[in-house]
């Protein structure tokens, strides 16, 4: 008997006592508590044996413990600046453990279980888990430098990062449960009926066969996986017609072949279905969701001659090449305040993007598309380059987003608004849907705030650089007693009567061998308006003045810009150091009302980036610094 009121008991009671187990084992609350949701999720499509269970713990537990092992980022906590120096000694010491060791630990330190119970959960004999179980106890108190009888506290410790986590209500939950229950019901009979096709026999496999990994539970292609229908009255539910049509992807490359390859909840796998995304969901709380995803592909026909002399033809095939994927994610909130806050934590994901060697471009706010709306353009210059157009939009509770990553040419500004708009219009009339979509109106912005320090660029912001391994990497900001962004022609430095909240940053490629003179510096620093723009006349007497008198030195104006409240000046340097040698530099002085930085790079040999690009970099550091600026 599925009994939904038995259930929803259980996964109340249950769900803050695993997720306290989870997070000891993985130290990742994120990775915890997706494993315990999905654990649940999995619980209530078997709910017919697992609610007949004694102990359903056993069932359960395995499941969210396994998940969140494989989840989890390593040493998350060591970026969690919110935690507790005392939590945070007790993961690093669990994180010294075996995995045995450490789920051993945990289990005796926070379950319910008496050792043998624990030995069969490990699956050691008794004798073997007792021994280990010393060990790790002995290990952890070492590395903790706490005794043995603290071990026990130290871990109920652990709760205290948890008291904020919010859950989906247990409707959520069953709903996911019964959507994977018929997402295997529709596999099994498309296996079955292939099966009877091919022998004309059907062979029966088990009714409790199990996916082993997340992702063999990945809907099949060609298998439509629907929405379930609400098992309790009111819960609205996305209708997949809101999606795109193939006919709307066009939009996005007219001369691109489109084929749908997915459309699901994003329950399976690792839920990141998008360039930059860094979670399943934007809202972690959210009521429902549906995305779907396409592949662009063209076609060519390849040529080849083939056999000798009279004998020789021409043999003609068709060759397939993916060019561009997109995205359609559709999340529904409990209320236009959480969709708003999901808003903002999608818009997060693509201003703040981290994936290596991925550089944000631009970030513009659009008018008449829902109630909130931004696009953004980001460009990846790893192995395979490509530009990632990006629209997000909220209506009501209602978040949409798009994302087209193209190997060929960008998808264009009116493409990327019309696409937007055409999201969002269809889910107009859908319940919690808000404003519709009319002519799209985006204006250039700064970019948003990502949580570095005012007025300092982050990895995001920087463009590629020629012949180097790995991505960009920045050191920490630190205060600004040196500045290696000058050059020995102004010898420029932020240290002085007036001159506050001076900061300096270095960005380099630490994966690159023999790069010991390439590196990005900036150097930021905030005084009176006046002196401000004193300072940055100062740097470009200094450097015409060294171009015109130093016959050492060239130097090339890039650009020159000034208004009443800003100054940029770029330039290219080339500084001889003796007759054979002669060392290139790019250099900018901007100035944002009371805010200046100066920004410096030194190429090495061939690995260098674009005039153009410092260019860009130059403006995109004079956006960053209206944060600093203090005379707005």
């Amino acid at each position: 008997m599925r009994s939904p009121e038995t259930f929803d008991a259980y996964y109340v009671e249950t769900r803050t006592r695993l997720l306290h187990e989870a997070y000891a084992l993985t130290g990742d609350a994120p990775a915890a508590r997706a494993a315990v949701r999905d654990a649940f999720v999995v619980a209530w499509h078997h709910w017919r044996k697992v609610g007949q269970l004694d102990d359903r713990d056993a069932y359960v537990r395995p499941l969210a413990l396994g998940r969140a092992r494989r989840r989890h980022t390593a040493r998350i906590w060591h970026r969690d600046k919110s935690l507790a120096p005392e939590t945070r000694s007790t993961l690093e010491a669990l994180s010294k453990l075996s995995t045995r060791q450490r789920e051993l630990l945990v289990l005796n330190g926070l379950s319910a279980l008496s050792l043998s119970d624990i030995s069969r959960t490990v699956g050691l004999p008794r004798a073997d888990a007792e021994r280990e179980l010393q060990t790790a106890s002995s290990q952890f108190s070492l590395h903790r430098d706490a005794p043995t009888t603290e071990i026990p506290r130290l871990l109920h410790g652990l709760a205290a990062p948890l008291e904020e986590i919010r859950w989906p209500r247990a409707t959520v939950i069953r709903r996911a449960g019964a959507a994977r229950r018929r997402t295997h019901t529709v596999i099994g009979a498309a296996v079955a009926t292939a099966a009877l096709v091919a022998s004309g026999s059907l062979v029966a496999t088990g009714s409790n066969a199990e996916a082993t990994s997340l992702s063999e539970e990945k809907a099949t292609p060609g298998v439509t996986v629907h929405q379930p229908e609400t098992e309790s009255a009111g819960e609205p539910i996305i209708d997949e017609a809101a999606l795109f049509s193939p006919g709307q992807l066009s939009r996005f490359g007219s001369g691109l072949d489109w084929a749908e390859t997915s459309t699901t909840d994003n329950l399976s796998g690792n839920g990141l279905l998008a360039p930059c995304q860094r979670e399943r969901f934007a809202d972690p709380d959210g009521v429902t969701a549906l995305a779907r995803t396409w592949e662009g592909s063209t076609t060519r026909v390849v040529k080849q001659q083939v056999g000798k002399g009279k004998r020789q033809r021409t043999r003609e095939r068709e060759v397939s090449r993916v060019e561009s994927t997109a995205v359609q994610m559709v999340e529904m909130s409990r209320n236009e305040q959480q969709a708003e806050q999901g808003f903002e934590t999608a818009s997060l994901w693509f201003a703040g993007c981290i994936d290596p060697r991925t550089q944000l471009l631009s970030t513009r706010t659009v008018k008449r598309v829902g109630d909130d709306a931004r696009v953004f353009r980001l460009r990846s210059w790893g192995k395979v380059p490509a530009s990632i157009s990006v629209g997000t939009a909220r209506t009501g509770s209602l978040l949409v987003t798009t994302v087209v990553r193209s190997q060929g040419k960008a998808v264009g500004d009116k493409a990327v608004l019309t696409g937007l708009a055409a999201a969002v219009n269809g889910l107009c009339g859908s319940d919690g849907a808000g404003t519709c979509a009319g002519r799209a109106r985006a204006t250039t912005t700064a970019p948003l705030d990502i949580g570095t320090p005012p007025g300092l660029l982050s990895v995001v912001d920087l463009p590629p650089v020629a012949q180097v391994r790995g991505p960009w990497v920045g050191t920490e900001p630190e205060r600004a007693r040196s500045n290696y962004a000058a050059t020995r022609c102004d010898r420029t430095t932020f240290q002085g009567k007036g001159i506050s909240k001076a900061l300096t940053r270095t960005f380099l490629f630490p994966e690159t061998p023999d790069a010991s003179q390439l590196g990005l510096t900036q150097t930021v620093g905030s005084m009176k308006q006046a002196k401000a723009s004193g300072f940055v006349d100062q740097v470009r007497d200094r450097i015409r003045q060294c171009g015109r008198e130093n016959l050492g030195t060239s130097v090339t104006q890039l650009a020159e810009t000034s208004t009443r409240t800003t100054d940029l000046s770029v330039w290219a340097l080339t500084i001889e150091l003796n007759d054979r040698q002669s060392f290139p530099f790019l250099m900018a002085i901007v100035r944002h009302g009371t805010a200046v930085s100066q920004l410096g790079f030194a190429p090495d040999r061939t690995m260098t980036m674009s005039r153009a690009d410092f260019v860009a970099l130059s403006r995109r550091v004079l956006e960053r610094l209206g944060r600093l600026d203090s005379s707005g």
